[in-house]
């Protein structure tokens, strides 16, 4: 998810429990959970809405 997020612009702003991601061009702030395991479906939804891509965008990246 964090490779993904940097492909498409963000940086890291904040390390902590759940790391935060930032892309000033659309001033658009990201948390991503750090969980065991693969972050739900509807999670990674909301993350790949937010970003304002298509989930085709986001998977082709």
């Amino acid at each position: 998810m964090a490779s993904k997020l940097k492909r498409h612009g963000y940086r890291e702003i904040r390390t902590s429990r759940h790391p935060v991601y930032y892309l000033a061009e659309k001033d658009i702030t990201i948390p991503v959970p750090r969980h065991p395991g693969d972050i739900p479906i509807g999670t990674l939804r909301a993350i790949v809405r937010e970003m304002g891509v298509s989930v085709e965008e986001f998977n082709n990246t």
